[in-house]
Parts: structure tokens; sequence; C-alpha cells
């Protein structure tokens, strides 16, 4: 009897370590933030950054330098990153209204430094976030809120998309869902075509290493979701994606391609049941 028990515990050992390992696999595919929230959630709770811009009177449309530190909680240096989609740090810059949204990349510096120089275009509030991976820490992100002197105009609203079809750049873009629904890994796919002989795009260039890249946000900016495409090599016309939002409302979707040498942007907003 004391036999059979034991194998009967090693068997369930055995397929949950399996389980686990399948899973943390697929996500770390498809899925950076997931994989931030689910195999770095520990980690990240052990890491800070620090965000020291150049001056402390930010002016819309004027250089800023911004310094981002990593560190442990205690202080001390966290000096060795993994290289994502060919970058150390992807650093996301978006208003409150989620209206103005960048996506470029720090130099770093040594010994946990990272330094960035841009301009922020308006005034008002301005949310910064740091998506990293430390060596060993699996993917996270850190963010603080940014204020940029002046009268700022009167904040966009954050309304879903009528249609999620939009013309950028010459390009027609549609997005599609398998399903909509929070707490469900699902499908998104962008479909693209030139906007005036509506032919399918076929000649997407890869950007950061894919053919796409995909930034989320809650209506709040609070929930971040960084997605990379389940088919890197993809060239259009679509480009496929994988995630889960994680709870129902409104989310505003950047997918971000190439073509010709040229990085274009495509906004939408939805809702999710």
């Amino acid at each position: 009897m004391q036999k059979i028990v034991i194998s009967i515990l090693l068997t369930a050992l055995i397929l949950t370590a399996c389980g686990k390992s399948g899973s943390g696999s697929k996500v770390e595919e498809m899925d950076h933030s997931k994989m931030a929230q689910e195999a770095g959630s520990n980690q990240a709770e052990n890491v800070q950054a620090v965000f020291k811009p150049s001056t402390d009177k930010i002016m819309p449309n004027q250089d800023t330098t911004i310094m981002i530190k990593i560190q442990s909680k205690d202080g001390k240096a966290i000096d060795k990153f993994d290289t994502v989609h060919e970058k150390q740090m992807h650093f996301i810059i978006v208003s409150k209204d989620l209206s103005i949204f960048n996506h470029i990349h720090p130099d770093y510096k040594g010994n946990g430094e990272f330094t960035v120089t841009t301009q922020f275009p308006t005034s008002g509030e301005f949310k910064v976030i740091a998506d990293i991976t430390p060596t060993g820490m699996g993917a996270m992100s850190k963010s603080q809120w940014i204020s940029v002197q002046g009268s700022a105009s009167a904040p966009k609203a954050i309304e879903p998309d009528a249609t999620l079809t939009k013309v950028v750049d010459n390009k027609e873009v549609t997005l599609s869902f398998d399903h909509l629904m929070a707490n469900m890994e699902l499908n998104l796919t962008f479909t693209i075509k030139d906007a005036q002989t509506k032919q399918p795009v076929t000649d997407l260039q890869p950007y950061l290493g894919a053919v796409g890249h995909v930034v989320i946000l809650t209506q709040d900016a609070e929930n971040y979701l960084h997605v990379h495409p389940t088919d890197e090599k993809a060239s259009g016309p679509d480009a496929k994606f994988m995630t889960t939002f994680p709870h129902s409302g409104v989310y505003k979707i950047w997918g971000q391609f190439q073509q010709n040498g040229k990085v274009f942007t495509v906004p939408f907003v939805i809702q999710v049941p």
C-alpha cells in the first residue's frame, strides 16, 4: 500500500512539472507581459526603477534626457539584462489620455543605468514605462508618471472604436479576434492592405527582429502588455499575436510594423467583455 501511495505522488509531481514547463515556454515565446506576470512576478517585487529627468521642469517640445537606474530594493545596481527583440530596454511613453504614444530605446551605460533623450509634444501628465528582462529574473516592467510644464489641453475621451479598420500611412489595417473575453488566451490578427488598391501587403520588413510589436494598456494605463507575434518571420498581409486581457474594460492597442524602411503605428481602442 505504501509503495502505491509513493508511486501516485511521484506521478503527480512529474505531471505537474511537465505542465509548468510546457506552459512557461509558450508564454515566453508569445507574450512578453504575461511572462512578466507569471515567471517574473516574484522577482519583479525585488526590482525597482529610479527615473530621473535632466530637469525638474520638463518643457514641451524641448529635449529632455531621462536616466533610468535599475536596482534592487536595497539600492544595489542590477547590471545584466537580456536582449529582447534586439534591445535591452523598450521604453514606452504615453499621455494620460493615451492619445500620444512613443516607443523608443534607451542606451545602456552600464552599472544598471540607461539614458534616453526625447521630447514631450504637449504639456500634461505622461506615463513612462521601462520594459526590461534582468538576466535570470524574467521579463518585467516599471513605470512612473512624469509632469510636463504648461497648460495642458483638455484630455481626449478614450472610447472604443466603432470599427476596427484604420488607414495609416496609406495602409488599411483591420484588427480581428478569434474571440474577445477577459482572462482567456486569445488570438488577435492585424490584416494589412494597400489603402488605395486594396491589395494585400506582403512585404512587411522585420521591426526589431519581428514582423511587428503590439503594446496594450488599460484605460487608466495601470496594466501594460507587450505582445510579440506568434510567427515572427511573417511578412503580411496577416500579423498574428496571442495574449490574455487580465480583466474586462477598455483597452488601447498599438500595432507597430515596418514597410520600405518606415515604421508605422496603428492604434485601436476596444471594449473587452
